[in-house]
């Protein structure tokens, strides 16, 4: 469906994100957020201040909307133009593997302690003490 085709009613019924929907397929080519919001205002014969209101919640629109998708510099366009490329840096992610000892694993739930880790423990506690609430009073 063409934009021209569209009656002037039909037109005012439907969402900005339709709009701009249609108006992405037309172009095809990205275009910032301003731009865009602007020939959606030009083709609803919106004016200055409801472009000004109503920019903030057209931007809300298309970052939920899934047909929609930012690129970089602010530039918007249809996802159906793009492929999802996932890149991961494998200096940045840590990768951990849990071999698990099948004799544990049938084993009830024990609890195990590294024995330095526990001298460790009693060490950073031997200067602790505890006041009871009476004692705190006097």
């Amino acid at each position: 469906m063409k934009l021209k085709d569209i009656t002037k009613e039909e037109l005012e019924l439907m969402g900005y994100d339709d709009i701009a929907y249609l108006i992405l397929q037309e172009e095809k080519k990205k275009m910032k957020i301003n731009d865009l919001f602007k020939k959606v205002c030009d083709i609803l014969n919106l004016s200055n201040q409801v472009f000004e209101n109503q920019i903030a919640d057209f931007f809300a629109i298309l970052t939920t909307d899934k047909r929609f998708i930012m690129l970089e510099d602010g530039f918007w366009d249809l996802k159906e133009k793009h492929s999802e490329k996932v890149i991961i840096d494998e200096d940045d992610e840590d990768i951990f593997v849990e071999e698990v000892d099948e004799e544990l694993e049938n084993e009830e739930e024990e609890e195990f302690f590294d024995e330095d880790e526990e001298d460790s423990r009693d060490e950073d506690l031997k200067d602790l003490v505890v006041i009871d609430e009476e004692e705190d009073e006097q």
